[in-house]
């Protein structure tokens, strides 16, 4: 356990900071008459875990997201015990952030946000938005693994990964909220008591992330 120390810090200050800013951005978008609208904060959320991405990739490799972590658990390249303990730092990181947002931000826009918990549009069913997710997840644990996992990738941090964020919150964030984490999803809907649809930010990004980690582990990445 004293080895999983460092790197399950990492997750849960990764995760918290993730959260804060990301939840932090929708409810600070509706504080002032959506002055970030969906680029800002989609922008946001990307440029957040590219910047936390490449602060912890030496120290737990920057999963900070339940998805990824069950993703690169799929593929081999980490065991349950400590994908397990992973996915426990995210999500108390997580439910730190979404508590940090709920007390310092302005608290009308973070009641009218519920805190900045994800809503599936009115045109789209249950799913579609496991689907919407799942696509969308699918793309960014295939950025993961092509850009940070993969002995050819180029090192280049975590810009391609944030850039992978930004890119599917323009194209999905008007319908699903884009979230492809399901800590980041699940920690201000608790805090705001609001969990209808939360099905679909489990169960879309973990077979988005599960069919992007089997492609990788048995045809993308070289055998060894």
């Amino acid at each position: 356990m004293p080895k999983l120390v460092r790197p399950l810090t990492a997750e849960l200050v990764g995760t918290l900071l993730f959260v804060f800013l990301g939840t932090g951005s929708v409810v600070m978008n509706a504080a002032t008459g959506g002055s970030l609208g969906l680029l800002g904060i989609a922008v946001v959320h990307g440029l957040a875990m590219a910047i936390l991405v490449s602060a912890t990739m030496g120290i737990s490799s920057g999963y900070m997201n339940p998805a990824v972590t069950f993703g690169l658990w799929i593929a081999g390249k980490i065991d349950a015990k400590r994908a397990g303990a992973y996915v426990a730092a995210q999500l108390v990181g997580a439910l730190l952030g979404a508590l940090l947002v709920s007390a310092l931000l302005p608290s009308g826009s973070v009641r009218a946000t519920l805190g900045g918990t994800p809503q599936l549009a009115a045109s789209v069913t249950l799913i579609q938005g496991i689907w919407i997710e799942a696509v969308l997840t699918f793309f960014l644990v295939t950025a993961v693994f092509g850009t940070a996992v993969s002995p050819d990738a180029a090192r280049i941090g975590g810009f391609a990964i944030g850039l992978a964020i930004t890119v599917a919150a323009l194209v999905g964030g008007g319908l699903t909220g884009a979230m492809m984490n399901p800590a980041r999803a699940l920690a201000p809907a608790i805090w705001a008591h609001e969990m209808h649809g939360q099905a679909v930010y489990w169960i879309g990004p973990l077979l988005g992330a599960g069919a992007a980690a089997a492609l990788w582990r048995w045809v993308l990445l070289p055998k060894t």
